[in-house]
């Protein structure tokens, strides 16, 4: 049976409020909360790995464990990208070739070990292991950049978050009207929701004099959290809502 969730518009919706949640959540550990970058991302990979291991180990899908390892790579990601560009002093640019390079190589190693690059459809733990890796780089990646749009290009949090946004539009409309790839189109707008939470979550959090609206860290966890946990609420209601449907059509008939 298949362990992941579909790749649907309410998908890419949770995706991105659970990167900007994973930003702002991360933050409030690291630095609100003053834990340091190292500690946090052992504190949160842990949990990471607690939350993967039940996800691979469960025989069915339930979205509210996806989720959870969604957002749980998402607040491991952006502490663990802090670690490397700022604590390790290595920087966006040579963080960044690392982590691309580090994605590149779990892809190949999936697409040779599995035959193919399906999001859509994985059973086997050894998919889903790929697919967890994957995610978690591609999350510590995005973090990277979306670090380097808010500090270095002069763009700020808003325009930052404006940039990544009409990108990942325009990534949309060619899965709809293109026939590039969808598995590359999925990783280049998985990847690209992961700066634009970064660049989302600064901007909810800093205060006005850095650029940002000063809803600081807790407020706005509290509030994204809130928001995601409907959504996976919602969401789950209405999946069941139409597989029950479904049997009674079958039914009928």
């Amino acid at each position: 049976m298949n362990k992941v969730a579909a790749v649907t518009f309410s998908f890419w919706i949770m995706k991105m409020c659970a990167t900007t949640l994973g930003e702002t959540a991360g933050d409030l550990l690291s630095m609100t909360l003053n834990v340091g970058y190292g500690l946090s991302s052992i504190i949160l990979i842990s949990i990471f790995l607690v939350s993967v291991v039940a996800q691979v180990r469960a025989k069915t899908f339930h979205p509210a464990l996806y989720w959870t390892v969604i957002l749980t790579t998402s607040t491991a990601g952006t502490t663990m990208s802090d670690f490397m560009d700022r604590s390790l002093a290595l920087g966006y640019a040579a963080g960044s070739t690392i982590l691309v390079s580090g994605l590149v190589l779990v892809l190949v190693a999936w697409r040779l070990t599995e035959g193919n690059l399906s999001v859509s459809n994985i059973q086997t733990k050894r998919a889903e292991t790929f697919y967890w890796t994957a995610i978690l780089i591609s999350n510590t990646l995005g973090t990277a950049f979306g670090d380097f749009l808010s500090d270095n290009s002069g763009l700020g949090f808003f325009g930052g978050a404006a940039l990544t946004g009409g990108i990942i539009g325009l990534v949309a409309l060619a899965a709809y009207f293109t026939p590039i790839n969808r598995v590359l189109l999925f990783w280049i707008a998985f990847v690209l929701t992961r700066p634009f939470g970064a660049t989302f979550g600064d901007l909810l959090t800093k205060t006005s004099d850095k650029g940002g609206l000063g809803f600081g860290t807790i407020g706005s966890s509290a509030v994204l959290a809130v928001i995601l946990v409907g959504l996976v609420v919602f969401t789950s209601w209405r999946a069941g809502k139409e597989r029950r449907g479904g049997q009674a059509i079958v039914r009928d008939y």
